[in-house]
């Protein structure tokens, strides 16, 4: 392999030991246990049947979250990318811009021969493998990337799932560097699909397309030795002419990326964006607001590029509108996924979020990988004339993913013992055992 950023990433992803990174590590099972809560939910969404139906449902040994039926590796990390993806609850990293966990787990669980797992403890190290490739790449892509229009959970996620195996699998540079270029290639996913049924696809695919790249990696596929640099790179192709491709390596693993900037593990079921309006919605119902006669939603520029629906028709649109997010939190007190789901939205929400504006601070810093970036400034007024303003800077996220893995599976007494499971685990006798609870029905 040549002497490049290509070779060189390859050979970090080799050398990677964040097993030794006791916090890191913390960390990884604390996301493997939000994913989980996101996927074991997902998995009753009716559009993981339809996507399953569609592909063929061919059997096999790879888990499938949620579901009693085993599938072949492709189609099951397809199916728990999907249903990590679909309810819009899972985590975020502000390097990435977009949701890393969704796509690297459900590839790696899918590279598993489920009679013969590795440790514990490696599953967890190739994950966190995974999520500093997908960070790192997603700092060196910069902000044109994805307010061009690319879903960088998509166009990402095959570079940190294929990391991840490579990682897992022990293979050598050469090979790793062939799997993430295969990766590159596949590289797709248009954010006009949020607020439809695609949009989770995005995970689906991303995990896939990194498996299946990893795979021909290891079977001795030949793809191009050099994939971000030059004038027909990744950076080149995908980057608008703002890619930092220097940052690509800049502080690997000190610290990694899931200690800082961190990963988010999301407290409402709805677009990251979206989630410092709820914020500040909360702060206002607690103060007694209800019946806004206006309202006024401060980005900074490019801050709201995610939230692409203004008037939203269904649940499901309004996982994106800022608008409708706002309504709901200062009327109801809440964000719930019942707001979210395929029914028409609320009236009464709907005739609030009409008299939210959305402005953009034009003197603040574009909003980058960077979370100092990010802020939303939310002012409102009600009947009685009384007017209010909070400012809520950064990403707020949940500390635990334990009460939210308690309300994704109430009533599946079944994987209840799952976060326990997952905080302990060390051995392959471990990750057996949480295999065998997340094949359960």
């Amino acid at each position: 392999m040549p002497d490049s950023r290509t070779a060189a990433l390859a050979e970090a992803i080799v050398a990677a030991r964040p097993d030794a990174d006791a916090a890191a590590m913390a960390a990884a099972r604390r996301a493997l246990v939000d994913f989980l809560a996101c996927a074991l939910a997902g998995s009753r969404d009716r559009t993981v049947a339809t996507v399953r139906t569609a592909m063929g449902d061919t059997p096999g040994r790879s888990p499938v979250i949620g579901s009693g039926r085993p599938a072949e590796p492709l189609l099951a990390a397809l199916l728990n990318g999907y249903a990590g993806h679909v309810l819009d609850y899972d985590d975020v990293h502000a390097s990435v811009r977009g949701h890393p966990t969704t796509v690297i787990v459900p590839a790696l669980l899918a590279a598993l021969d489920p009679g013969a797992p590795p440790s514990a403890d490696a599953f967890l190290a190739a994950y966190l493998v995974g999520l500093e490739t997908m960070a790192h790449l997603g700092r060196a892509i910069g902000p044109a990337h994805y307010e061009r229009g690319f879903h960088a959970t998509a166009t990402l996620g095959p570079f940190g799932a294929a990391a991840a195996i490579a990682h897992l699998r022990g293979f050598s540079a050469m090979t790793t560097g062939i799997a993430l270029g295969l990766g590159a290639t596949q590289a797709a996913g248009l954010r006009l699909q949020f607020g439809f049924d695609a949009k989770p696809l995005h995970a689906g695919l991303a995990a896939r397309n990194g498996l299946m790249a990893a795979r021909l990696a290891e079977a001795g596929l030949s793809g191009a030795p050099e994939y971000l640099d030059g004038a027909n790179g990744f950076f080149e192709i995908y980057g608008f002419g703002e890619a930092r491709p220097e940052r690509v390596l800049e502080d690997w693993g000190s610290p990694w990326q899931i200690l800082r900037p961190g990963l988010t593990l999301k407290a409402f079921p709805c677009c990251t964006a979206a989630h410092p309006v709820a914020m500040a919605g909360l702060a206002f119902h607690g103060e007694g607001f209800r019946n806004l006669t206006r309202a006024t939603i401060t980005f900074p520029p490019g801050g709201d590029a995610a939230l692409v629906v203004r008037t939203p028709r269904t649940g499901i649109e309004a996982r994106f509108s800022p608008e409708y997010i706002l309504a709901a939190s200062v009327v109801d007190g809440a964000v719930r996924l019942d707001h979210f789901d395929e029914r028409p939205v609320r009236p009464d929400l709907a005739a609030l979020a009409e008299r939210v504006e959305r402005r953009h601070d034009t003197s603040a810093p574009r909003l980058s990988s960077d979370p100092g970036t990010r802020f939303v400034v939310v002012e409102i007024a009600d009947a009685q004339g009384r007017i209010a303003e909070r400012r809520i800077d950064g990403l707020p996220g949940l500390d635990d993913a334990d009460a939210k893995f308690r309300d994704a599976t109430a009533g599946s007494d079944a994987v209840q013992a799952v976060p326990d499971l997952v905080r302990t685990m060390r051995t392959p006798g471990d990750l057996a055992r949480l295999l065998q609870h997340l094949a359960q029905p």
